[in-house]
């Protein structure tokens, strides 16, 4: 293989191609792993729009005899979309729902559709598409049919191949064919020399050679897994292959549908998929989440739970538990967990009558009672099952956040059984382990006979790597022992292929070969999957003895062991790659571009690829890193949303704050974070400083010098400061009468005290009002410009300064009280890990004590504190848009419920993201763009399809602007809204 000539032959194709070719290093070490253990450096990304791009690649790959790797999400388990030949991500363009027949229940569409999106569609049809993986709001429908992906509902739903109708497909040669169900007189055509397509003949002809003889096919039977398995794919299903009526004259049709599902992309290239669909679920359902104190009662409970024809049966152990502690939004959904079970199994039943439901929730816990199996038994319903599932479903995600460099390995973690097997499947299993002084995780699907099971290796040092196989090759042999799958879901790949020669014979497994090379003569589809694979131990992530550099940083990483682990936490499930209509803030820039480059993923795996590299010099230079990081808007979405707690805001800013150290740091970085500087040398002449800026021609000089979009507009300077206002009206209490409630001490942030400041006035009014002190001390700004632009050392002496004065004012009767969330909430985040590591006590108990504005009346509210507030009668309607950083560290909940206390005003929550202002990111030219497309994902359009009645409110400053010059609305602080409900 001719790199070179490959690399200029693709540039070449560029003039022709109606998508992108990317050849450049970044983009190809960002693809160079998925969510599995292994890593592949591919030539080249594509993104191709059309069949014609398609087929050119095809052409192309066939000329040099190099590999296309399909790819969706790239959240694959097993290493299938990892290949040192070019990537063909179809994420980006094949994302059509082309056709869906409701009378006959069926869909057709593009395979990067995402599953979750897909049901969103259908739901006007009152119907859905059944099989849900854990990662179903970024999975696309081509990986599931890669994959032959079931997820937690496959105890009614099966598999994507039992919902898989029809395919489109481009075969070796570049023709395209279509394969769906086919009467025997119809497969003889094809076989014929009639069939113009030679490349499809080839197929059908090779299919009734080899299952054709009763022998083969009883070969087949005799050796594939059992059939009671339905999460069965080991290798390709030619035992179900081997049942259509073609080979005993039954009316059974033939399709090459049963094939194609869970072929991983080694056969064809699919353009087209259709599926058909299901009513939309019964009306009512219950989850029962039972606890146990062992592995074994659980899967025996399991089997009683079956027989009540349960929807889900799944499994999460005390290893998972034990992780959701750490992480901000699973220990919200908590909240059914009692103690420290081993075990709990999520029961689910779904029934269209209310009263049948709960007798038979009733039934299954008094049975699993009589038997002795659990001890707590609590049912969920309603909106609470959401939170439960997605407990669940971070399971993946949240096996990577544990500290060091052992990590649940994704070695045998996909083998089905039997589902009356399972409980001493597992005991052996786990005695196993126990010879080899390992621990396991165990968690999903235990109603299929699968648990997703993960031995703790160290994959970095030679014995982990020795261990990777001597389990796999050991739990193979037990898996064989049952008759099982040694993939039930998540495929054969890199990880396991290997070993199906063992698993079905070497005769079954020759008739596979036969079958890809009758499809792939070339072996361009996918090579090294499924069949012909290398050994399963080489290619990952880490190389043998790699040594982790450590870096002297100024953030403390501890928690993870240090900068590069901290990034290393990213293990590739791809949660950072949902859309904006599934929710959440993580991550604004991939819902506004769908480039895998955006994601939370690819900036940890560019840090990881470029600090890891032991012949780096100067890796926080490398410019590459900087341009993929460079794009971060620091939301800290990721902070509470991935699961494995990678906290890419933070990563960003110490890399930012290291290539400034040898590289200097550039004008605009240092105007914006001393930005408060600026701002007290403009409140001398605000009149004249608001001209400036405000009119075209040196407003828009202004702008270019300091390298800001033109089309952005600047905030102005009031003509007074918040605290200049408080001084004067102190004496008077502002205009109230004494405080009865205690104090209260104010932290007047840099940006309300200059650009904001009748927002901070209301504050203290509205303090005031209600009867406490509010105390201004003579306190530092922030630091949060600073901290944005990696200026960490200035941000460092800040924190410090602060933490010393305000620690000694601060406790839990006079807490601090914040209005603009960015500033505030850096004493809930960045000062825990910027100020020296003495006054750390001192900065986690002012932590403690600090809320916004609306959080501690809400508190103050429900503790009963207040309760003589009179409102106004007038009917308001409000939309209200959450900050970032309060939507990650805190929650929005507080300032809904306090602007809903009016009694007649109502407010909805906008469901948006970021707004994508991001501090200075929205005003920097280069980053305008973008800041824009991310507003355009939920907020703008929202608001503009809002009457001008309707009261739009905003806790951030840099929400509040970006709201004005998106949409030409004024949006409100939510104290402004709450101070006028008063009376």
């Amino acid at each position: 293989m001719d790199e070179n000539l490959i690399l200029s032959t693709l540039n070449e194709l560029k003039n022709e191609f109606s998508g992108q070719i990317h050849t450049e290093n970044a983009l190809r070490h960002i693809y160079a792993t998925d969510a599995s253990a292994y890593r592949e450096l591919p030539i080249a990304v594509t993104y191709p729009k059309n069949e014609s791009d398609l087929i050119a690649l095809i052409k192309l790959a066939k000329e040099f005899k190099v590999g296309l790797i399909p790819r969706t999400a790239g959240t694959s388990l097993a290493g299938q979309v990892v290949g040192n030949g070019i990537i063909v991500d179809v994420s980006k363009y094949f994302t059509e729902i082309i056709e869906v027949n409701k009378d006959e229940s069926w869909v057709r569409l593009q395979p990067g559709v995402i599953r979750d999106e897909l049901n969103r569609h259908l739901t006007d049809y009152s119907l859905f598409f059944g099989p849900e993986t854990s990662t179903a709001n970024r999975a696309m429908l081509g990986g599931m049919v890669g994959n032959n992906s079931c997820g937690s509902n496959s105890v009614i739903y099966g598999s994507t191949r039992d919902h898989l109708i029809e395919v489109r497909a481009i075969l070796h040669d570049g023709s395209i064919t279509t394969f769906k169900n086919i009467s025997e007189e119809e497969f003889r055509n094809k076989c014929s020399e009639n069939n113009p397509n030679v490349a499809e003949r080839d197929i059908y002809r090779k299919t009734l050679e080899i299952l054709s003889p009763e022998e083969n096919r009883k070969l087949i039977e005799d050796n594939f897994p059992k059939k009671s398995i339905h999460r069965r794919n080991t290798g390709y299903a030619l035992d179900l292959l081997s049942e259509a009526g073609i080979f005993d004259h039954s009316d059974k049709p033939f399709n090459f549908c049963k094939l194609i599902a869970g072929s991983e992309g080694t056969l064809a290239f699919i353009t087209e998929i259709k599926v058909n669909v299901l009513p939309t679920p019964p009306k009512y359902s219950a989850l029962i989440c039972a606890h146990f104190n062992s592995i074994y009662d659980s899967l025996k409970a399991n089997l009683i739970g079956l027989k009540y024809s349960p929807s889900a049966s799944e499994l999460m152990d005390d290893k998972i538990l034990e992780r959701t502690k750490g992480n901000i939004q699973q220990r919200q959904n908590r909240f059914f967990v009692q103690g420290d079970p081993v075990a709990i199994l999520v029961i689910e039943l779904q029934r269209n009558d209310e009263e049948e439901l709960n007798k038979e929730v009733d039934a299954l816990i008094n049975e699993l009672k009589e038997k002795g199996l659990g001890y707590h038994f609590p049912v969920v319903s309603g909106e609470d099952t959401k939170k439960v599932w997605n407990l669940r479903k971070a399971g993946l995600g949240l096996l990577s956040n544990i500290p060091g460099d052992a990590k649940p390995a994704p070695v045998i973690e996909d083998t089905a059984v039997d589902v009356n097997d399972l409980p001493d499947y597992i005991n052996e299993f786990n005695e196993i382990l126990e010879k080899h002084d390992m621990s396991c995780v165990h968690y999903a699907h235990a109603g299929s006979g699968e648990l997703h099971l993960r031995p703790v290796l160290n994959l970095k040092t030679s014995e982990g790597q020795k261990d990777f196989r001597l389990i796999a090759e050991e739990i193979a042999t037990l898996v064989k022992k049952y008759k099982g799958s040694l993939s039930g879901e998540h495929g054969d790949g890199r990880l396991r292929a290997e070993f199906i020669s063992y698993m079905v014979g070497e005769k079954a497994y020759e008739m596979m070969r036969q079958i890809k090379y009758s499809w792939d003569p070339d072996n361009i589809f996918n090579p090294g999957k499924i069949v012909d694979t290398p050994p399963m131990d080489t290619s990952l992530r880490y190389s043998i003895d790699q040594v982790t550099p450590e870096y002297e940083t100024i953030l403390r990483f501890d928690d993870y062991q240090g900068y590069i682990r901290s990034a290393e936490l990213c293990n590739g499930s791809g949660d950072c790659r949902k859309l904006a209509s599934a929710g959440g803030t993580m991550c604004p820039t991939y819902m506004a571009t769908r480039d895998e480059k955006e994601t939370t993923r690819a900036r940890a795996n560019i840090l990881r690829e470029m600090l890891s590299d032991p012949n780096a010099i100067k890796p926080f230079e490398n410019e590459e890193a900087f341009e993929i990081l460079d794009h971060c808007v620091s939301c800290k979405g990721c902070k509470s949303e991935c699961p494995s707690n990678v906290d890419m805001a933070k990563l960003k800013t110490e890399f930012l704050h290291q290539r400034y150290k040898s590289k200097g740091v550039p004008l605009r970085s240092k105007m914006i974070a001393n930005v408060n500087q600026v701002n007290k040398l403009a409140s001398i002449t605000p009149a004249i400083y608001n001209f400036l800026i405000g009119n075209s021609f040196t407003g828009n000089l202004i702008k270019k010098i300091n390298g800001f979009a033109t089309e952005r507009s600047l905030p102005s300077i009031h003509n007074t400061t918040v605290k200049k206002w408080y001084d004067k009206n102190k004496p008077g209490n502002f205009g109230f009468k004494q405080p009865t409630r205690g104090k209260v001490i104010l932290f007047c942030d840099e940006f309300t005290n200059y650009l904001d400041t009748p927002v901070g006035i209301k504050a203290i009014q509205l303090l005031t009002k209600v009867g406490y002190e509010v105390i201004i001390p003579n306190h530092e700004e922030s630091g949060r410009a600073h901290i944005s632009k990696g200026l960490l050392e200035k941000a460092k002496a800040l924190s410090n300064t602060n933490i010393s004065i305000l620690s000694q004012l601060v406790d839990e009767n006079t807490p601090l009280i914040g209005i603009e969330p960015s500033a505030l909430f850096t004493f809930k985040d960045e000062y825990l890990d910027l100020c020296d590591i003495e006054l750390k006590p001192h900065a986690e108990r002012l932590a403690k004590n600090t809320y916004l504005v609306e959080e501690f009346l809400m508190r103050e509210i429900e503790l009963g504190n207040l309760k003589d507030l009179e409102f106004k009668k007038e009917s308001k309607k409000i939309k209200l848009h959450g900050h970032c950083h309060q939507k990650a560290l805190s929650s929005m909940v507080p300032v809904k419920k306090l602007l809903s206390l009016p009694p007649n005003y109502v407010v909805e929550m906008i469901p948006s993201g970021c707004c994508g202002m991001a501090g200075s990111f929205g005003y920097e030219e280069e980053h305008f763009e973008l800041s824009m497309k991310i507003g355009e994902t939920v907020l703008f359009p929202t608001i503009r399809k809002t009457d001008k009645e309707t009261i739009i409110a905003a806790p951030g400053t840099s929400c509040r602007h970006q709201i004005k010059d998106g949409t030409q609305r004024n949006a409100l602080h939510t104290i402004e809204v709450f101070y006028e409900s008063l009376i």
